[in-house]
């Protein structure tokens, strides 16, 4: 009877001891935010001192790899450890990300999200700010995409991207292209009219008055829905979520970071006896940019230096609460944005709402370094030591695996995973990157390849297609505000464009046969990889297609009625102090 007793009681214990070992993670991502603008990155005027003490404290990763440029297939590779391209998160026309929150597609319920994984294994999971990855596919209320079906307990947020059109003074991403419809609408529409009048006039034709009719019904239908989209796109689109629930409508974004960082705080209140992860997912600094009124004007950058500096407080303010609640040493933090900044945002008043990358070329929507090298840091007191610096290529993929695993759960088997484990590279149990070919996509289309080379310093990167940037002495696209993917502002390269970043990470000057003897061995080596990795790519439906971005009025979220403009303010009032 002793003994039973004893066995019980050790049972219990070990129960209890492995429920207290599972480590919890808050994983924190930045929208549009350059690697230059942190202090620990080399910013010497923006004041990020919380973001620092992460740098300081634990590892920092040097050569911390974006899977996309871009806000969607980068959210999607994070969450699922795989190229955007293998879940059909990877546009094949010029909507690289979704704009509307009434667009059919998103993140496919076959793909795997680390929360999915967690979740089985009793985390409590919770993410707080932008989604991105969908919400409805056949009616307005079915949550397809939403993150309570990928694995989420909690949500609070908006499921699609912040736009400069949310927050009314801050101009407008539509205005030319809405123009630029309805001027060809009206003069299809008048061509057509007065076609048909000449011909019945002349009776060569005899048209009845129904067709006019039809012509004038078919305008409205088309033009008509596109006015009052754009003139109500802020109620429409820009929305806030408690779970299921549309709470804010449209959203009020003053203290909405404080929101934030009280959501985060009482959800780690709420699980200090449980394991948790916590996505914090931050709506600054994407355009429209805005700040509380304690950080407005603060700055040595304007606003954009405003929200970055809100954002780093926002962090102190969760990093604090760990440490009261004795959890920090149980903690895994992860700091990273989705994507380099976006150089192209610019004010009509000639203000730069964009942030900087530092050394590299390029932002927001190309695969230069500037648009996909992001700051990677990951603190963990008593597990990583102080001052660690990484310089070998990591991949934003590789949480997805390196969460997994430290959770005691183990990896999907029945589908590729493109992220590895930090955990021996940031412990120093392995001293090179077991990523030896990383490749870089611009929407659907493979757009460079970076092979870090075995028993050798040099770090390759060929590119097969650049964007032709304008004005030309700039590193971005001014005129359409992000680059694109193919087209006649593009421009093919055969042989590719041979760069060694180990000596150019500025990309300034690539490689030719005459300067690098081995120019033709590398493309040839390069090729060979790319034609396995091609070869591994499962055709699976495309969510960024035409029909799945496009505005669907039947999948419009409205928290009131179309008659009150779904509008409505459900929010709680209560900001941190």
């Amino acid at each position: 009877m002793k003994l039973l007793l004893l066995l019980t009681f050790l049972s219990t214990v070990n129960v209890f001891s492995a429920t207290k070992l599972k480590p919890n993670f808050v994983l924190i991502m930045v929208d549009d935010l350059g690697i230059g603008d942190v202090g620990c990155y080399g910013n010497k005027t923006l004041r990020t001192p919380n973001i620092d003490r992460l740098a300081a404290g634990g590892a920092k990763l040097t050569q911390h790899i974006a899977a996309s440029p871009l806000c969607t297939p980068s959210r999607a590779a994070f969450m699922t450890g795989r190229y955007p391209v293998r879940s059909g998160l990877a546009a094949e026309s010029i909507f690289g990300a979704f704009i509307f929150s009434a667009s059919s597609g998103g993140l496919p319920k076959n793909e795997v999200t680390f929360a999915e994984i967690l979740k089985k294994e009793g985390y409590s999971t919770g993410i707080i700010g932008k989604w991105h990855l969908g919400l409805n596919k056949e009616q307005r209320d079915d949550f397809y995409h939403h993150p309570l079906n990928h694995g989420f307990d909690y949500f609070y947020g908006t499921t699609v991207t912040h736009l400069r059109d949310c927050i009314p003074g801050n101009g407008s991403v539509f205005q030319a292209g809405a123009a630029q419809f309805l001027k060809r609408t009206l003069v299809i529409a008048v061509i057509t009219l007065f076609t048909l009048i000449f011909l019945n006039y002349n009776r060569f034709l005899k048209i009845p008055r129904k067709v006019f009719e039809y012509v004038f019904l078919c305008l409205i239908i088309f033009v008509g829905p596109v006015i009052f989209f754009f003139w109500k796109f802020q109620y429409l689109n820009c929305f806030l979520m408690r779970n299921y629930q549309v709470i804010q409508q449209p959203v009020v974004y003053e203290n909405l970071t404080q929101r934030m960082t009280s959501e985060a705080v009482k959800f780690i209140l709420r699980n200090q006896n449980k394991p948790f992860l916590l996505f914090m997912s931050y709506i600054q600094v994407h355009t429209a940019l805005y700040a509380s009124s304690e950080f407005r004007g603060k700055s040595k950058h304007g606003i954009y230096g405003d929200a970055v500096e809100e954002v780093d407080w926002s962090i102190g303010k969760i990093v604090n609460e760990l440490h009261k609640n004795k959890q920090q040493n149980n903690t895994l933090i992860y700091f990273t944005s989705d994507n380099g900044a976006h150089l192209e945002e610019v004010s009509s008043s000639g203000e730069v709402h964009g942030g900087y990358n530092g050394i590299f070329k390029g932002g927001k929507a190309t695969n230069w370094e500037g648009g996909i090298r992001v700051p990677g840091l990951l603190f963990w007191p008593g597990v990583i030591k102080p001052e660690t610096v990484i310089n070998e290529p990591t991949s934003n993929m590789d949480i997805f695996p390196t969460v997994v695993k430290l959770s005691g759960a183990s990896l999907p088997q029945d589908r590729i995973i493109d992220g590895l484990d930090l955990m021996p590279l940031i412990q120093r149990k392995s001293v090179t990157s077991e990523h030896e070919f990383l490749f870089h996509y611009c929407n659907a289309y493979l757009n460079a390849i970076r092979w870090n080379q075995k028993n050798s310093s040099s770090i390759w990167k060929v590119f097969f297609f650049t964007p032709i940037f304008y004005p030309e002495e700039s590193e971005g696209c001014f005129n359409s505000l992000v680059c694109p993917c193919f087209g006649h502002l593009t421009t093919k390269h055969d042989p590719p464009l041979l760069f060694d970043l180990s000596r150019d990470p500025g990309e300034k000057n690539p490689l030719t046969p005459q300067t690098e003897p081995n120019f033709y061995n590398i493309l040839r080596t390069i090729e060979e990889a790319t034609k396995i990795h091609r070869e591994n790519i499962a055709v699976v439906e495309n969510q960024m297609s035409l029909k799945n971005v496009i505005w669907k009025p039947w999948l419009q979220a409205c928290c009131s009625s179309w008659l009150e403009f779904c509008s409505c303010d459900q929010d709680e009032k209560f900001v941190l102090a």
